[in-house]
């Protein structure tokens, strides 16, 4: 039997990275608001955007998302924004020093893993405090799943 899954109301993913978590190993997130324009918003609402090759980065005491897309608004003309541009990360200052620290001294990257929305409205990145996985890290992951599948399976048959 084929069981139809219904999409989630609550769930208003509008980007999301998901080559992310099999290229690094997550071992924090955090969530942080954005900085955006009017036309980035209603593009993200469209579910346009794309997340895939960003980071995140501080500079100047700041937080910012770099290399994210966010395609132009059809109708913004002249109001439109640039669809690469840097976007500014809100987060408290207790917690962007914790970041910038974590990011310097022990060698860890950030990486954005979705943009939503939350239940006020609010568009939000989920940031990931991550350490860069090796090949044999990726291989030992994609190994534990498939017998992950595979022992399901067995279970199903036999129980």
């Amino acid at each position: 039997m084929n069981q139809v899954r219904k999409a989630d109301p609550n769930n208003k993913t509008a980007a999301e990275n998901r080559k992310a978590r099999f290229s690094y190993e997550v071992l924090d997130t955090i969530e942080t608001g954005l900085a955006l324009t009017g036309t980035e918003v209603k593009s993200l609402r469209q579910g346009q955007g794309n997340i895939q090759e960003s980071y995140a980065s501080v500079e100047g005491g700041e937080l910012w998302l770099i290399n994210s897309y966010l395609p132009e608004y059809l109708q913004g003309n002249r109001f439109n924004h640039e669809p690469r541009r840097r976007r500014k990360l809100l987060v408290s200052r207790r917690e962007r020093a914790k970041l910038a620290q974590s990011v310097e001294r022990e060698g860890m990257t950030l990486v954005p893993l979705k943009i939503y929305f939350n239940d006020r409205g609010r568009a939000k990145l989920l940031l990931a405090v991550a350490r860069g996985k090796k090949l044999h890290d990726k291989r030992a992951t994609e190994k534990q799943r498939d017998w992950n599948r595979e022992k399901g399976r067995l279970l199903k048959e036999r129980g």
